[in-house]
């Protein structure tokens, strides 16, 4: 197998559903964690080839709008998954993953994402950390399953570049003239053309050009949006509203960096939002401590939204903690009844020697860092279920040469066992 590009590469790179999203970022704060494990050049998705029973399969080497799938590949079964080419296109994948798990599991899905790039480091709390990366998920779903919202997004975007052709055709036909657009300056600029004129006219054409442009194309005395909703619980109040504020929603539906069908809500608290339109339902990052609120929120949103709720996506869910739940009883309850149906869609999780990612319905796959590798990485193991942290470095010290393979080992396996041991004890 061979990865044709490289998998260092910027978060500005982004796909061509995320293209129709809001270019404004003005008060979003990246945090370093959260893209670490991408570089600073842009590139495409890489192609992947692998040889399986004599036979070579190749995944797609552009990046393409987003649409609700039908069906799932069944090529794709079974196949390793390949490593994202930068933030951009993990969110992307991730939104596809989910998308096509949707179209097949029917109304009312639960499905899971997890996408951890801290290698260890807690300098910034897995909320804080993955915050971009959903920002971006959320809206390349949305794009991708809410109905007449890609096509208002490009019907607006087409008003816009009318608006900006017509307004730059008409700066030309003044000659040497200097326009300051802002309504401030024309206010200063002196007399006002007479009611009629060609000039008053031309006045007149330019306010209503340049409020198609600063209005993103919308019509400001209409609702942004007024078909179904997708909606995004925080853990907690706090949460929700510094996540208002750094994706724009304070800022009115032209500077958010999420489509104007998502709206937010915490776990906590009282519920009196209008939940009845909801199509779409994220839960970001709930911990053990909301785990009762998550579950009560989740079978009211399933019964009272049955006919509409396509997909309920858990992001980060961290809802078993030995402090809280605790790791019997209830906890074992509660992952048999809430965790263990979700369907792993999409799985990121960066390493120190690489990483472990998953794209649904392809298998979990193991990549380590190779510098003899024309791209970086190179595949070492792929596993139709998730591998345990020990599992992983396992499978690690084996493709190294560091702990021998049991399943090649012959005779006695206890002292087998016992070598290996004594010589991971001894690397500490």
């Amino acid at each position: 197998m061979r990865i044709s590009a490289s998998l260092l590469t910027s978060t500005c790179g982004a796909a061509a559903a995320l293209m129709l999203l809001p270019s404004a970022t003005t008060g979003f704060t990246v945090s370093p964690s959260a893209v670490g494990f991408f570089a600073s050049s842009p590139t495409t998705r890489r192609t992947v080839s692998t040889n399986t029973a004599g036979s070579t399969t190749s995944t797609g080497s552009t990046i393409s709008p987003i649409v609700l799938a039908s069906s799932v590949d069944s090529s794709a079964i079974g196949q390793p998954t390949e490593l994202p080419d930068s933030l951009d296109d993990a969110a992307q994948i991730a939104a596809e993953a989910c998308s096509a798990f949707a179209a097949q599991s029917g109304p009312l899905g639960r499905c899971r994402v997890d996408f951890d790039t801290s290698v260890g480091d807690e300098t910034y709390t897995t909320l804080k950390s993955s915050t971009e990366f959903m920002q971006k998920f959320v809206s390349a779903l949305c794009y991708a399953t809410v109905p007449g919202l890609m096509e208002q997004r490009q019907k607006e975007m087409t008003e816009v570049a009318k608006a900006r052709a017509e307004l730059q055709a008409l700066v030309g036909e003044e000659e040497g003239m200097m326009m300051d657009l802002s309504d401030d300056d024309e206010e200063e600029g002196g007399d006002m053309p007479d009611e009629g004129s060609e000039e008053a006219s031309k006045v007149a054409k330019r306010k209503e050009l340049m409020s198609i442009i600063t209005n993103g194309g919308r019509d400001p005395t209409q609702p942004a949006w007024t078909g179904p909703r997708a909606r995004v619980y925080f853990p907690d109040e706090g949460s929700a509203a510094l996540a208002r504020r750094d994706w724009g929603l304070n800022d009115g539906p032209d500077r958010a960096l999420v489509p104007p069908c998502v709206e937010f809500s915490s776990c906590g608290g009282v519920q009196n939002q209008d939940i009845s339109n909801d199509m779409l339902v994220f839960f970001f990052c709930p911990r053990a401590s909301e785990a009762e609120y998550v579950e009560e929120i989740l079978y009211k949103t399933e019964a009272d939204c049955a006919d509409k709720l396509v997909l309920s996506v858990f992001v980060n869910p961290l809802l078993v903690d030995m402090g809280v739940t605790g790791f019997g009883m209830a906890g074992r309850m509660l992952r048999e009844r809430l965790i263990d149906p979700l369907q792993p869609t999409y799985y990121l999780r960066t390493l120190q020697w690489g990483a472990l990612t998953r794209l649904w319905p392809r298998q979990f796959t193991i990549w380590q860092e190779d510098e003899n590798e024309a791209d970086g990485y190179r595949l070492i193991k792929s596993l139709d279920r998730l591998p345990s942290n020990p599992e992983v470095e396992d499978i690690y010290d084996i493709e190294n040469g560091n702990m021998n393979d049991p399943s090649q080992q012959k005779g006695f396996g206890l002292l087998n066992s016992l070598g290996d041991f004594v010589n991971g004890m001894t690397k500490l």
